[in-house]
């Protein structure tokens, strides 16, 4: 019997896989969940339940990996796709190209995930699985056209155990919190204050503002408020304080790959202070060029993300182009954390472009009279096109 590797969370999809797997497509299935900063009982409860199962499980800890390679990438690009910090999208390639590895470890011809035909993830996982491997791709649910209710039927006549209810989808890794489905179906719908786990309310958060200092090398954080610690260190700190000061709630309508819009929320308060903080230092050190450029890139790079292509040439091409611009964003920039908001108290950096003598009032270094040249020839096609207007 042919082996395929499951991609296993332990929610409803990945379960009913498992029994589909083994009576629909005759396979021999191994289980494998790649840690990338889920909470633990979503660590412990596939390895659980694969047992339970009798199957072979493999769980992968790729904390520190999607930290300093995914992460730490998407700071320095500001990856925001439509307003938020990607976090799911940034975690599937990492997962997928891990699943892969386990699959030729294992000698499966096969890859199996949960996804469905409506969402993204089936194009993150499927286009690197093929990319870097020659497995075939199953997908039951997708393939079988099947439905939640149907799921959930298919799993009680198999004596399938099922995770406890829900009444959202969540899905959280290191970077990022997302939630969606059910009542937040519709967008009039307020999101009530039960869905969250990282962030208070700003009614909640503390009244008392917190200031936090920030330092980077090379555009990736290294230290906060002078305590040198490593990628997840800083990660999980930056998620705790900003999170506490009701930071990081993104409420969305969001364009999906394959153009449906999709209600989603997001808690994402590390990413929101980090690259708050980011984006200040570059403002410092970067030249206006630079910085307009950056825009680019950052829109680029973000959709690149999210549409599953992190293996496309560009990707590494525009990684090579960050890291180069990157090499000046060194330096320290100080934040005032209160009610939900985030406020820049100062920056410094040994490459700073900003001449504090040169931008004073008091400076006579430079001639003021010489500008009076440049301003009267400013906008000049602007002033013929208004000239032409007014003659006709």
């Amino acid at each position: 019997m042919e082996k395929v590797v499951l991609a296993f969370s332990g929610g409803l999809d990945t379960s009913v896989c498992i029994k589909l797997l083994e009576e629909e497509y005759d396979k021999k299935v191994i289980t494998a969940c790649v840690d990338v900063g889920q909470p633990e009982d979503e660590i412990t409860r596939p390895a659980k339940l694969s047992t339970e199962m009798g199957l072979e499980h493999y769980t992968i800890d790729a904390k520190e990996e999607f930290a300093r390679e995914f992460i730490f990438r998407a700071i320095k690009a500001n990856a925001v796709y439509e307003g938020y910090p990607l976090s799911t999208a940034l975690a599937r390639p990492l997962i997928a190209i891990k699943i892969v590895e386990l699959a030729e470890k294992v000698g499966a011809t096969a890859i199996a995930h949960g996804c469905t035909g409506k969402g993204n993830d089936q194009f993150r996982f499927e286009s690197i699985i093929r990319s870097y491997s020659d497995s075939d791709v199953i997908a039951p649910i997708r393939d079988l056209n099947l439905t939640r209710s149907e799921e959930i039927a298919y799993a009680k006549s198999h004596g399938i155990p099922l995770p406890s209810d829900k009444l959202y989808s969540i899905d959280e890794n290191l970077w990022g919190r997302s939630i969606e489905g059910d009542i937040l179906e519709d967008p009039m719908v307020e999101t009530p204050e039960k869905a969250f786990s990282w962030t208070c309310s700003t009614e909640d958060a503390p009244d008392k503002p917190e200031i936090i200092e920030i330092s980077f090398e090379e555009g990736v954080p290294t230290e906060i408020n002078g305590e040198l610690m490593g990628p997840l260190d800083i990660i999980q700190e930056c998620n705790k304080v900003a999170g506490m000061h009701g930071i990081g709630r993104i409420d969305i309508m969001e364009d999906r790959i394959i153009g449906l819009k999709s209600r989603e929320n997001y808690e994402t308060p590390g990413a929101c202070l980090l690259i708050a903080a980011h984006r200040a230092l570059e403002q410092l050190v970067l030249t206006r060029e630079e910085i307009k450029f950056s825009e680019i890139v950052s829109l680029t790079y973000s959709e690149l993300v999210y549409n599953g292509l992190w293996h496309e040439p560009l990707r590494d091409d525009l990684d090579q182009l960050i890291d180069n611009m990157q090499g000046r964003v060194c330096g320290n920039v100080r934040l005032k954390l209160h009610k939900g908001s985030i406020r820049i108290l100062g920056r410094k950096s040994p490459f700073s472009l900003y001449q504090e003598e040169a931008v004073s009032f008091e400076d006579k270094e430079m001639d003021q009279r010489e500008i009076a040249g440049m301003v009267k020839n400013y906008g000049i096609q602007a002033a013929c096109y208004q000239d032409v207007c007014r003659r006709k």
